[in-house]
């Protein structure tokens, strides 16, 4: 196993996490900015306003793009466990 090989795994494995939390975590930030806008525009400052629809959203995306992460990972763990011998050898 050369450093080569560690690094591609590694790199491969935070890219999964950047777009697995993107996935998640954009359509909150852009439902979190209009509930904002909406907010300074009405001078409205509920937190629960901005807290509620958000958290919706998250659940929702979760719910939706549930089976293509686990998808997403367990062909990631499979690629691993299938290349140890090329990997330690």
């Amino acid at each position: 196993m050369n450093a080569f090989s560690i690094g591609d795994l590694f790199s491969e494995a935070l890219w999964i996490v950047v777009v697995m939390v993107c996935i998640i975590i954009i359509p909150s930030l852009i439902v979190g900015l209009v509930v904002a806008t909406f907010q300074a525009a009405t001078q409205i400052n509920e937190q629960t306003l901005s807290f509620l629809p958000r958290l919706l959203i998250t659940l929702l995306m979760v719910i939706m793009a549930g089976p293509f992460l686990v998808k997403t990972m367990v062909e990631y763990a499979n690629n691993i466990f299938i290349n140890i011998p090329i990997l330690i050898g």
